[in-house]
Order: C-alpha cells, then sequence, then structure tokens
C-alpha cells in the first residue's frame, strides 16, 4: 500500500511538469545515473537506476564542488518511504523528480525542507553561520554559473570588480533579512550563532526572493534542466542587465557581478535589461564639465564612485539629469553602497530632494548632489572635481541612508555613470550637444567672464549601440 502512495505522491510531482520537461528531467537523470534512453523511466523500473555524490560531482565540474554537495544532501532528504529512516545515500529516480518539483515548481513550504538539509546535513535548527556559508556558496555558484555558461551578457570577471568581496557582502545583505521567532534581527556574532528553525527559514526564503531565484538559475543552468523552457524563467531574465560600452576599453567597472544583480533588482522593472556606460573619469577625465556633458538628458541612469578610502557607493537617477538649481526626480530614486557593505536605500517620504544638477550658478550650490538638502546630501560630487561629501547625522532624510563614504567630506578617486533600459530617441542622433549647448545662459556666462569654451574640441561622436554579448 506505501508503494502506491508513493507512486502516487511521485506522479503527482511529475504531472506539475509539461511533457517535455518530463522528457528533460528524464534525459539528465539518465545522464547523472550513467545510464542512456529512457527504458527505465517507466513507473515498473524507475528506482532501479540511481545517482551516488560520486556521479555528481564527475558529471558536474560545472557547479563548484560545495555546492555540489548541497544538492546531493537536497536530493536525498526527500523521504520515499514516509518512515523518514536517515539519508539514503543513493538519489532515486523519484527524489530527483520530487526535487526538481519543490524546488523549481514549489512553494516557500514545500523548499524548506530541501534548504535545511542544503545548510546542514544533520535534522534540527541551523545556527547563522552555517545560513551564511550557505548563501555564500549559492550567490558563488551563481556567478560561476552564469560566467561558464557565457550568460552575463557583456559582463564578464575581466571588467568587474572581483566578485569575492561582491560574494561575502551580498551574501550578508540577504542574511540581514533573518528575523528570529520573536520578530526580532539579530546581527554581528549574535546572527552567527543564533539558532534558526524551518519556520523562521521558511518566512527568510518567502521575503528574499533571490534565494528561490539563485537556487533556480544553478539547477536550471548548472546541471542544464529545463534551462531553454520559458516558463518560470523570467525572473531570471532580467538577473543580469546586458552591458554596453565598456568592450574593449581596458576597463574594469566599479561594480562586481553581485553588485550588479543586487542593485539591477532595486531599478523600476522596464529599466532592468540594459545598462550602458556613459561617463568614467577614468576614460573621460577628471572634469565635471565632461561628466555633465555625457550625463545630460540620457535617461535614468546609475552613478556610482570610490573614494580615495576605497568606500564605493552611489545613487539611481530615476529621470534624465538636467543643469538647473530646482531639485528633480521622483520617489523611485534610491542610494546604495557597494563596498564595503552592499545595500540599498529608498526614499523615507521626509521631503522630495530626490536628485539636484546645478553648474556655473553664483548664488545656488554647484555640483550633483542626491538626498538631504543643500550643503547636506546624502552624495554630493563638487562642481570642484575631486571633492565631494555624504553627510547623515544619523540619517540622510530623503532616503535614510547613513554616511557612504569613509569620511564625512572625500576625496573623489573614481566616478562611472551608467544608462539603465534603452537611452531616449534623441540621444541617438548624431552631433551630441556639449552642456553648454544645453545651457545658453551658461555660455554666455562665459563669455562674458572672458572665459573660452574648454569643451570645445572634446566632444565625442556618440557610441554606437555595439552588441556586447
Amino acid at each position: 500500500k506505501m508503494g502506491n502512495a508513493e507512486s502516487n505522491a511521485y506522479r503527482n510531482h511529475l504531472s506539475r511538469f509539461l511533457p517535455e520537461e518530463q522528457t528533460d528531467i528524464d534525459g539528465v537523470f539518465d545522464t547523472l545515473s550513467g545510464s542512456s534512453g529512457s527504458s527505465g523511466a517507466k513507473n515498473g523500473k524507475a528506482t532501479k537506476k540511481t545517482v551516488t555524490l560520486a556521479a555528481l560531482q564527475a558529471r558536474q565540474s560545472l557547479i563548484p564542488e560545495q555546492m555540489t554537495g548541497r544538492l546531493y544532501n537536497g536530493m536525498r532528504s526527500i523521504d520515499l518511504t514516509g518512515k523518514s529512516s536517515g539519508l539514503s545515500e543513493q538519489i532515486a529516480k523519484e527524489q530527483f523528480v520530487i526535487f526538481m518539483s519543490n524546488v523549481l515548481k514549489g512553494n516557500a513550504d514545500e523548499k524548506i525542507s530541501i534548504i535545511m538539509r542544503m545548510i546542514s546535513k544533520a535534522e534540527g535548527p541551523v545556527k547563522g553561520k552555517q545560513i551564511q556559508e550557505f548563501t555564500e556558496d549559492l550567490i558563488a555558484s551563481v556567478v560561476h554559473v552564469l560566467s561558464y555558461r557565457k550568460e552575463l551578457k557583456g559582463w564578464n570577471l575581466e571588467n568587474t570588480r572581483d566578485s569575492a568581496s561582491g560574494v561575502k557582502a551580498l551574501a550578508s545583505q540577504l542574511l540581514s533579512e533573518l528575523k528570529l521567532a520573536d520578530g526580532t534581527k539579530p546581527v554581528g556574532p549574535q546572527l552567527m550563532e543564533a539558532n534558526f528553525g524551518p519556520s523562521v527559514i521558511e518566512d527568510w526564503v518567502y521575503r528574499v526572493p533571490q534565494i528561490s531565484i539563485f537556487l533556480n538559475v544553478v539547477i536550471r543552468q548548472g546541471l542544464h534542466v529545463l534551462h531553454s523552457l520559458p516558463d518560470q524563467s523570467k525572473d531570471i531574465l532580467n538577473l543580469v542587465p546586458s552591458c554596453k560600452g565598456i568592450k574593449g576599453r581596458g576597463l574594469a567597472s566599479l561594480f562586481d557581478i553581485p553588485s550588479i544583480i543586487y542593485i539591477n533588482s532595486h531599478l523600476p522593472a522596464e529599466l532592468q535589461h540594459k545598462w550602458q556606460l556613459l561617463f568614467s573619469s577614468r576614460i573621460h577625465g577628471e572634469s565635471f564639465s565632461q561628466l555633465c556633458a555625457h550625463i545630460v538628458k540620457k535617461g535614468p541612469c546609475i552613478v556610482i564612485l570610490k573614494d580615495l578610502d576605497g568606500y564605493i557607493f552611489g545613487g539611481f537617477a530615476s529621470h534624465s539629469w538636467e543643469v538647473k538649481p530646482q531639485f528633480q526626480g521622483d520617489n523611485r530614486c534610491f542610494l546604495f553602497s557597494v563596498f564595503p557593505s552592499l545595500a540599498v536605500y529608498t526614499y523615507t517620504g521626509y521631503n522630495d530632494h530626490y536628485m539636484y544638477l546645478n553648474h556655473y550658478q553664483q548664488t545656488m550650490p554647484n555640483g550633483l548632489g542626491m538626498g538631504g538638502q543643500h550643503g547636506y546630501f546624502g552624495l554630493w560630487i563638487d562642481s570642484d572635481y575631486g571633492k565631494g561629501h555624504s553627510k547623515a547625522k544619523p540619517r540622510c532624510t530623503t532616503y535614510n541612508s547613513p554616511q557612504l563614504s569613509a569620511k564625512e567630506d572625500f576625496t573623489l578617486d573614481v566616478v562611472e555613470v551608467w544608462a539603465v533600459g534603452d537611452l531616449p530617441e534623441s540621444t541617438g542622433k548624431k552631433g551630441k550637444k556639449s552642456i553648454l549647448d544645453v545651457d545658453p545662459e551658461a555660455q554666455a556666462f562665459l563669455e562674458m567672464a572672458g572665459k573660452s569654451r574648454q569643451s570645445e574640441g572634446l566632444r565625442e561622436p556618440i557610441e554606437e549601440d555595439e552588441d556586447d554579448d
């Protein structure tokens, strides 16, 4: 009777997959179990073929070893007998199918027992430190698998910051969402040593969608199962935006792959598919006029900078930058930190000081700012290029962000600006205007002062939208 119940459960899980998906899963299982053809895929012989850890590792050089072991523990934790007599050493076809069903198609409840066993082989609560190690392995595997499968869309490990610190930073950020049963969020050593039971982990997986999405990526792209079928891969589609404008420039961005994934997930959905480099101080020079000339009227963009102490931070501007003495933008703008910690700070509703850009004005501050107020911005780059500040005592009023730079008044090391989404129509036209064309007042003011137009001759042709993939 138990066998009958078991095959019913198995059939229920199997029915979640379309016929072509079932064929795909059969094929992967047959490959891993070392058999060919699907002669054994019928119910009668389904349990005869098994997959061992050694077989999984031998065929899975693609997924890092730590993660392969975790996937194996997840698969063998599936209890087919209803007696829970410990973990099986070999994985049966039913376990493989139910694992795929629960992880790829299941709800948080169905994923939890598997994720608990992927975090720790032992039953019972898990420690914060174990969850951190699991999360780091998961993120590192995503970067590794996407890089191997050439799914990074123009980004690569050469044109971005080293991902190792990004993996740790993103894991810490996701872990900061862990709540104890009483609703408190432990931090630091307390977090590492705290015990977390299944209900707390289930709540966390439910609230932090990245865990399920990352698991999906590792299984689909790593085991190469259901990877080409459109169902459910929408959340993976814009995980990494395509990258334009950095190819062949010998430049490594201030972003690393994990921070690109995290920051991109906070952008409005319609802007998540593409990033294009508009300005880099290492290419275009350390000049505020050049910065303005490259970013004005280019649609929503991300400003990221590094101070001389190595802190990396920035902001997302939801509207085209315009040179004017008023605040601009809307409540989709946010500030963020990439290093030493990864975090996004969204608007508080306290004021509408989202973004500000001014130049050549005698009465108002000249520079680029986001959040806070004049002289007291959450992020400020002075028009006297090289100086900036991030003031927050204790928090920026607009975005609730802390001080983002190492020192309140900082010295700039590198600035990059990325347009996100599709560039506005007018941008593609030949003969790009400089800021002096955009702002005739500034031009007249300079001429009255007897200053020559330094940006003449510095204008560069607009880059064709090259295909970096």
